[in-house]
């Protein structure tokens, strides 16, 4: 069970990059938001100007890297494993 819910959780957080990737719509504001993230300038203009599709940019180290698992947790995106670990735990 733990080994599929690891592969749910991970594939939400990818849709959930994905997500926020599209609504930042313009490729001036892709760049703009991936520099606040702490990518550097001509790894963000690449990135942010890229034709690669949202599934394909979602998964990049580029987007893994500047919206971390970390990140998207004090965010309050909902992580599936963690809730069935503290569960698993009580039981």
């Amino acid at each position: 069970m733990k080994r599929t819910l690891m592969s749910w959780d991970e594939w939400m957080r990818r849709r959930f990059r994905m997500y926020i990737w599209k609504q930042w719509k313009k490729p001036k504001t892709k760049v703009a938001n991936l520099r606040k993230l702490g990518i550097l300038a001509d790894k963000a203009y690449q990135w942010g100007n890229s034709r690669l599709g949202y599934w394909r940019i979602a998964g990049s180290p580029v987007l893994q890297h500047s919206i971390s698992n970390e990140k998207l947790a004090a965010a309050g995106y909902f992580s599936i494993l963690n809730y069935f670990e503290s569960l698993h735990l009580c039981g």
